[in-house]
């Protein structure tokens, strides 16, 4: 009987977002019989308890990895990394994340893993940063890089980044999706008008909604501005925001100045999305950078019309006008005329929500870790196919008559 070969998965932080929702997926669906998974992240997060819980997941904690640039606790996470892979011997380092990609690929070559990869959930330098700032962490990509057998891209978007850019040849970089659980958002059943009053809004009055985390990136106080400019033109129009984080007070303080309390809820972080999606009559996402708005699938198969921004993949899986619409980061007006054309053309909307309901499987979550299960066998069998050559290369010195 073969033994499992150990895959270590690198995360940076378990808050409720799509990577690292996916990622603990990834690890508990693993087959048992071929894999063992070990998952390592590090400062706190919401996830961090889930995780533990997982069945056949080992799981560790290493806080000194933290998001922002911190030299020193960096170092300190470099080094604990390196001293739990030593003692775990993996055969597959698989990181995710920016900061997580960088330490854990690092440390996975200082111990010699044989194997390493990294998935792009969308890419850690953006075009909001300051140059000098986007440089450097691009030079640091560059060199993790070299130490990386395989990448996975969530969208061809972030491939063709990462091809041009020269972080790898094109032939180094496949693209797994970032998927949902097709089958349980599409079986998903809820009482409407009882949803509605429990997140304290009017059952009879339509809702627009976006579910994020609350930080720079998702540019959660686009979406108090959208609604403001939704609300002068329909006051009858409610809106939901799921998702916390540390733009919470900016955010609450923008509804306050914008005459917004009444019509606005703030649902904090919310485990029921599917439910929550069934009593949207649009969904928006307002993101100034993504790999691939996962959201933006868990939307599209509650049969939710999406008015989005044109970020990296959306329009992978976006068709404008088909289900739903793209328009540019941070054009909160085109926003708001998206929003009130759809709610002034509800069978337009309700013919969009159906288009989105037909994603093709590469979409599905189940797919999604097959797909990778397959990758680390091609990797695992070209390891031993090397092997093989090299001790065939091994020479017996002829013994001297």
């Amino acid at each position: 009987m073969t033994t499992p070969v150990t895959v270590a998965h690198i995360i940076t932080k378990l808050e409720l977002g799509g990577a690292q929702q996916n990622t603990l997926f990834t690890v508990a669906h693993l087959d048992p019989a071929r894999f063992r998974s070990a998952l390592i992240t590090g400062e706190p997060g919401l996830l961090d308890q889930e995780a533990r819980t997982l069945p056949g997941v080992a799981f560790y904690q290493i806080p000194s990895m933290v998001r922002p640039i911190r030299p020193v606790a960096d170092l300190r996470a470099l080094l604990a990394l390196t001293a739990l892979l030593k003692k775990l011997k993996p055969a597959i380092v698989h990181t995710h994340s920016s900061k997580a990609g960088i330490l854990g690929r690092l440390a996975a070559w200082w111990v010699g893993v044989p194997i390493m990869v990294h998935s792009i959930h969308g890419f850690g330098f953006t075009r909001y940063q300051h140059p000098a700032v986007r440089r450097v962490l691009i030079a640091l990509e560059c060199v993790a890089a070299r130490l990386t057998a395989r990448f996975f891209a969530v969208s061809e978007a972030n491939r063709r980044v990462g091809i041009e850019l020269g972080l790898f040849n094109p032939d180094r970089c496949a693209v797994i999706r970032s998927g949902v659980d097709l089958a349980a958002i599409r079986q998903t059943r809820v009482d409407v008008p009882a949803k509605k009053r429990e997140l304290g809004l009017a059952p009879d009055r339509p809702v627009v909604g976006m579910v994020a985390p609350l930080k720079p990136q998702k540019a959660p106080l686009d979406f108090v501005r959208m609604a403001a400019l939704v609300h002068q033109a329909r006051p009858d129009v409610g809106f939901v925001l799921a998702g916390d984080g540390e733009l919470r007070d900016a955010v609450e303080a923008e509804v306050h100045r914008l005459g917004l309390s009444g019509a606005f809820r703030l649902a904090g972080w919310r485990r029921d999305i599917a439910e929550i999606m069934r009593c949207l009559d649009v969904f928006v996402l307002t993101s100034l950078w993504e790999g691939l708005p996962r959201v933006y699938l868990e939307a599209l198969a509650s049969g939710v019309p999406v008015v989005g921004t044109r970020v990296d993949g959306a329009a992978e899986v976006m068709q404008d006008g088909i289900n739903g619409y793209l328009v540019e980061p941070g054009d909160v007006r085109s926003l708001a005329d998206r929003v009130l054309s759809l709610l002034a053309h509800p069978d337009e909307a309700a013919n969009m929500g159906r288009n989105g309901r037909s994603l093709p499987p590469e979409f599905d979550i189940h797919e999604m870790v097959r797909q990778q299960e397959r990758e680390y066998e091609r990797l695992l069998a070209g390891l031993k196919q090397r092997n093989c050559l090299s001790e065939s290369k091994t020479y017996v010195t002829p013994a001297k008559n």
